[in-house]
Parts: structure tokens; sequence; C-alpha cells
């Protein structure tokens, strides 16, 4: 999570390597000498674990430079509105590698949903057969709807056939 400024702990090394901690939590993993590539919840694990992305160009856009610049406005305005399109781009991105990950995941939870089912046949097989009778009445409801209403296009259809055209309905059609 990001360190915002009056906030978390600094910490320098003798090679004035600097070190800025988010909260006590990771000072003192640093401090127990833990290497955050192996504690679960770190960034870095999530990385190099292949959960999130690792080599991205967006990436390149977060750096920080340490050029200065004088400043303009109109720079200013554009470089605002770069950094939200860079952003949109790093989202969707993000969800793509996302929902790419999670396409060998649907498959295992099916397959999981399975073999619980099949554990538990016996809680499932009065639902079904409830649910096999609920359908069969909606069918049934449903087939004698479609037949009233051909009964009654039936009747319609015979009923123009018997009228007999007059003068006035030939000049109209």
């Amino acid at each position: 999570s990001p360190c915002y400024a009056g906030h978390g702990i600094m910490f320098v090394r003798n090679d004035s390597k600097v070190f800025r901690f988010c909260r006590s939590k990771c000072h003192r993993n640093f401090n127990k000498k833990r290497n955050p590539r192996k504690v679960a919840w770190t960034k870095a694990y999530r990385k190099t674990r292949g959960k999130e992305m690792a080599v991205d160009s967006t990436f390149e856009f977060e750096k920080r430079r340490n050029r200065p610049v004088k400043y303009d406005r109109d720079l200013m305005g554009k470089t605002i509105v770069a950094m939200q399109r860079v952003q949109k781009i790093k989202d969707a991105r993000e969800q793509r590698f996302h929902a790419n990950r999670m396409k060998a995941a649907s498959k295992e939870k099916k397959q999981q949903a399975r073999v619980e089912i099949e554990k538990s046949i016996e809680l499932l097989a009065p639902a079904v057969a409830k649910r096999e009778e609920v359908m069969r009445n909606v069918v049934d409801s449903a087939k004698a709807r479609i037949a009233a209403r051909k009964k009654s296009s039936t009747k319609l259809t015979t009923a123009n056939k018997n009228i007999q055209p007059t003068k006035d309905m030939m000049i109209e059609g």
C-alpha cells in the first residue's frame, strides 16, 4: 500500500539505502529478516507467484523521474490526462490477466462441485423430484395455452373465408 507523507516509518541503512514501511507490521517483518517473496500477503509474493502482473509497459509510467521540470499549466493538464489514460489501460490489462488466470480455476471449481454433489446426492434427490414435477406442470400449461391460441386463430381464419368481398373492399384493396 502507498506510504503517504507523515505516515509510516523510514529506515536508512548504513549504505544509505532508504526503506519506507507503511505500517508497523511491515517494519516488524523487515526487522525479523523475513523475505517478502515468501510472505503471502506482500505484493512481492503475489508477483513472484504470478498472481499479479509483473511485467507490463504501463509500469514504466509509474517510475519516479528525478529531473526537475519547469511548471507549465498546459503540460500539467496533459500529464493528468495521460495519467488517467494509462490507469484505464492498466486496469483493463489487469482484468484480462485475472480472467486468464481464473479460466483454469473455473474447471477446478466445476470438478469440486461435481464431487460435492456426488457425496451428498441424497439431500438433492427430493428437491430434484419436486423440480421435475413443477417443470412438467409448466410445460403442460404452456402446451394448453398454445393449443387454445391455435383453436382461436383457426376460428378467425374460417370466419374470414366465409365473408364475401364487396365492391368497396376490392377498390380499397
